[in-house]
């Protein structure tokens, strides 16, 4: 049985207007989207990794992900979250882990095909978890069906990756993500191949603009690691602004009340506030 918020996030999914993701890494960062008016937020497992000072896609955070996961649901928001390859080979466990998403309240999950040594896992055995976590959470979580072909394979992209689609869509799939692509002629072929399943396009600087993919037949574009490491470049510049005796650019910097309401109804009645004081 689907429930609401599936249903919602599922229609958001449109060729004629994709969904653009963007991609959250701690409760700040999920906070401000929402109130810049993403009603759908996803995390990114490179922001979490490396804000834990963990390597991603190495499963090594399992537990900072579903922590996450747990207080970004309190938001106002649809939430979908990236677990990598699912934090274990056995598909049970990896179903186990989106039941525990589903009931903490997230209505997503993205699982990939990449492993931590470069390869990719055997798409039959992939296709085993996503039927897994299909058969474990139902109408509850939308699950986002990652293949990296166009990230660890030097040849054979387009064959191998139509061949991995088809199989994660008849294991249960609701959509397919290929990053990496990013040829328009290529990602048009792909949209007639997966039909109705929503097609996720991870967003470039350099490569197709929204327009030209929702031309295209994209449904989903997501932002991946972008934000996080706009973010981390915003910072280190600021730095060096202020270290040159420049003032750093102020425009769309949150104040420091801006940025402290972002944890209100989020923060544990119980903790007291001791110094509510700004700080520079």
């Amino acid at each position: 049985m689907t429930t609401p918020a599936y249903e919602e996030f599922s229609a958001l999914h449109r060729a004629d207007a994709p969904l653009l993701l963007p991609n959250a890494w701690d409760h700040a960062s999920a906070a401000a989207l929402v109130g810049a008016g993403f009603r759908a937020v996803g995390t990114t497992s490179l922001g979490v990794a490396a804000a834990a000072g963990l390597p991603d896609g190495t499963g090594a955070t399992r537990s900072e992900t579903v922590r996450l996961a747990r207080g970004l649901t309190r938001l106002n928001a649809l939430i979908s979250v990236d677990v990598e390859g699912g934090f274990s080979d056995d598909p049970a466990e990896v179903a186990a882990l989106a039941a525990e998403l589903a009931e903490a309240g997230a209505v997503g999950i993205n699982i990939e095909d990449g492993r931590a040594d470069g390869t990719l896992r055997d798409a039959g055995h992939q296709a085993e978890i996503l039927a897994a976590v299909r058969e474990a959470v139902g109408g509850r979580l939308f699950i986002n069906a990652r293949t990296d072909t166009y990230w660890l394979r030097d040849a054979g992209k387009v064959p191998e990756t139509g061949e991995r689609v088809e199989a994660y869509r008849a294991a249960g799939a609701d959509g397919v993500f290929v990053p990496g692509l990013r040829d328009l002629p290529a990602i048009t072929d792909l949209t007639s191949t997966v039909g109705e399943t929503p097609l996720n396009i991870l967003y470039a600087p350099d490569g197709p603009s929204m327009p030209e993919l929702a031309e295209a037949g994209v449904a989903r574009v997501s932002c991946g690691s972008l934000l996080f490491r706009a973010a981390l470049g915003a910072a280190v510049t600021a730095a060096r602004a202020v270290a040159g005796g420049a003032p750093p650019v102020a425009e769309g910097v949150p104040s420091y009340a801006d940025t402290q309401a972002l944890a209100d109804g989020f923060a544990h009645a119980a903790e007291p506030r001791i110094d509510t004081a700004p700080r520079p």
